[in-house]
């Protein structure tokens, strides 16, 4: 019999990725969704069993473990983390789950002004009170930040619009994270109360980047720097939820103080493959990048 294993967030970006690989890697897998659509139905046809849940919903939560041996926990950036993940620690006990895989963020600091990175940080304290066997996984900013909406128009126009100032980091994409997450669904042994980094293989400022977008592309993008300020308030304008606006403020100004610096072969080290680069990212993705 295989190793039942429940994927939280299974409709997101790393939660798809996480099903994917997980069913490749044989486990059997309960993929929890908001509501039955086209997306949990790309699920099912890759094998997975999917329930409805609410990780705000503890009793959903209970039932979605039931006979499940580890749980991977994700929550998006938006009001509801410490409560979500007060939900998930509960219930992985009542049922007697043996390990929560948990997404993290690289910026989670407990001084952050970010009001998402301080939660992040607590949340992975609650975790750790709670006594369920946990890993946190902490990645840097995802290369799907390209494609937000707040972020695609400007490149579609040949612009890379951050106000980053010379901070550096290595971006990291969804699909490279799943197949960690995967990973340690399967084997976690070893790495339980650990919290390990997981990025792109090369650490860059943004200068770089838009140099390596450019090749990927095939046009010109430029880099172009702006006060936090004014990009808080653009974003607003363009209609960005609050709590996602806040969030920014802050942790752009952490990104400016080298939060989010650094590299590392994680992925390569739980996975057997190393993590995409910027151009590998771009050129899969060019139809939208390159799109009028």
């Amino acid at each position: 019999m295989s190793k039942k294993v429940l994927i939280s967030g299974a409709t997101g970006d790393t939660g798809r990725a996480a099903v994917k690989e997980a069913i490749r890697l044989g486990l059997d897998v309960r993929a929890m969704v908001h509501s039955r659509d086209a997306r949990s139905e790309a699920l099912e046809a890759l094998g997975a069993e999917v329930v409805l849940g609410d990780l705000l919903e503890i009793n959903t939560v209970r039932d979605a473990m039931q006979g499940v041996e580890a749980a991977y926990f994700v929550w998006p950036v938006q009001p509801g983390l410490l409560v979500a993940t007060v939900n998930f620690a509960q219930a992985a006990k009542e049922t007697g789950v043996k390990v929560i895989i948990n997404l993290s963020q690289r910026s989670a600091d407990r001084e952050s002004s970010s009001d998402s990175c301080r939660d992040t940080y607590i949340s992975e304290q609650v975790f750790n009170w709670s006594g369920v066997p946990v890993v946190h996984l902490r990645p840097t900013y995802f290369l799907e930040w390209l494609l937000y909406p707040w972020q695609l128009p400007f490149i579609q126009q040949g612009v890379l619009r951050m106000p980053v100032g010379k901070g550096r980091h290595s971006p990291i994409a969804a699909d490279d994270q799943g197949r960690a997450i995967a990973a340690l669904l399967k084997a976690p042994e070893g790495h339980i109360g650990e919290t390990i980094p997981l990025s792109g293989p090369v650490e860059m400022n943004h200068e770089r980047m838009a140099e390596e977008l450019s090749e990927a592309l095939g046009r010109k993008i430029v880099f172009e720097d702006i006060p936090i300020d004014e990009y808080v308030a653009s974003i607003t304008e363009m209609g960005v939820p609050p709590y996602i606006v806040q969030h920014l403020g802050g942790a752009m100004l952490d990104y400016q103080n080298g939060h989010m610096a650094g590299a590392d072969d994680n992925v390569a080290m739980l996975t057997g493959r190393r993590s995409m680069t910027v151009g590998e990212f771009a050129k899969l993705h060019a139809d939208k990048l390159n799109a009028a």
